[in-house]
């Protein structure tokens, strides 16, 4: 029986993708808000696809506030952005 690929849904295109494919950006404990590319670090996440087009409706919708449970400033964003665009996942 072939093993189950874990599914999680992009917060700006909505489409259910592999959770390998997607980056997820965690809200700590503390409330530190970061890029987790392991998919480990503790806290609360949500998964975004890695190209700016994505980035930029989800920012937009306000669906990373919505998913983390806070709101998050706009510099975090443009943190988050350069952090997005440095990485080729």
């Amino acid at each position: 029986m072939p093993k189950k690929i874990p599914l999680r849904q992009c917060l700006g295109c909505r489409e259910m993708k592999p959770k390998k494919e997607l980056i997820r950006v965690v809200r700590s404990p503390e409330g530190a808000i970061t890029l987790d590319f392991k998919g480990k670090s503790p806290g609360r996440g949500a998964y975004i696809c890695p190209n700016e087009g994505c980035f930029a409706k989800a920012r937009k919708s306000k669906a990373f506030d919505r998913a983390l449970s806070c709101q998050i400033p706009e510099e975090i964003f443009g943190e988050l952005m350069n952090r997005l665009v440095q990485t080729d996942v």
